[in-house]
């Protein structure tokens, strides 16, 4: 087993804390038929008007554009695994609807929840870095098959308040959120340990078997199969 000392441990979600098929199937198909009906049921929620102007905008759309053109465009974004802000905003709504109404429940990978106790224990504080909004990260930490462990983590980010996963200013941004001491990120995507790196994380790959990154070339980043292939100490 690999140990490391940090102040703080970053994760990423989906392939990390919890299979791929978690949101590319269940929340994706979830959210897929409710995205015309929330943007019907909420047309005066200011959060909802402007993710639909954004859409509008990003999408090509005039300003006139109906819901059933707004609702395509979002379908096409979704089959192209797009992580644009405002199709996530309004995915983060609906998924944390269907969590508090106990559609939904988060499955993670068996190591997750034991280790990140574990760490959270020493004094290690948590963090969480996903293309998912913040909103739906913090609704699918609530209702879990390891109950809810939302109290586990400090702060939450997202493309929203953070940026690009893929680029080093993001990691700048959330460092200086997060104030002094040492980070260590975890995500199975290795350009994403690439853009940390760059702005002087520590990174981890997650290399799980199945998922799509598994059989990846993690290159300079230390690649485990699971969680408890490590230990994180606190600094």
């Amino acid at each position: 087993m690999t140990t490391l000392t940090a102040r703080w441990v970053v994760v990423d979600i989906e392939g990390t804390l919890t299979p791929t098929s978690q949101v590319h199937v269940v929340l994706y198909d979830y959210a897929r038929p409710r995205l015309g009906p929330w943007i019907t049921e909420h047309p005066t929620d200011p959060i909802v008007v402007d993710a639909v102007a954004q859409i509008k905008t990003l999408g090509g759309l005039g300003a006139d554009a109906g819901t059933d053109e707004v609702v395509a465009v979002l379908h096409r974004w979704m089959a192209e695994d797009k992580k644009i802000a405002p199709l996530k905003t309004l995915q983060g709504l609906i998924w944390e609807r269907g969590y508090a109404d106990g559609d939904l429940v988060t499955e993670f990978f068996p190591d997750v929840v034991p280790a990140l106790r574990a760490w959270h224990d020493k004094g290690v504080d948590l963090a969480v870095f996903s293309s998912g909004s913040v909103a739906g990260q913090v609704a699918s930490f609530s209702r879990s098959t390891d109950g809810d462990v939302t109290g586990l983590f400090m702060a939450h980010f997202d493309t929203v308040n953070a940026g690009p996963k893929r680029a080093a200013p993001s990691y700048q941004a959330i460092a200086a959120a997060l104030g002094a001491g040492e980070i260590v990120f975890f995500s199975d995507v290795p350009a994403e340990l690439d853009a940390a790196a760059e702005a002087g994380w520590r990174t981890v790959g997650l290399a799980r078997p199945g998922e799509p990154f598994g059989d990846a070339d993690f290159g300079p980043h230390l690649a485990i199969r699971s969680f408890a292939d490590v230990s994180v100490e606190l600094a």
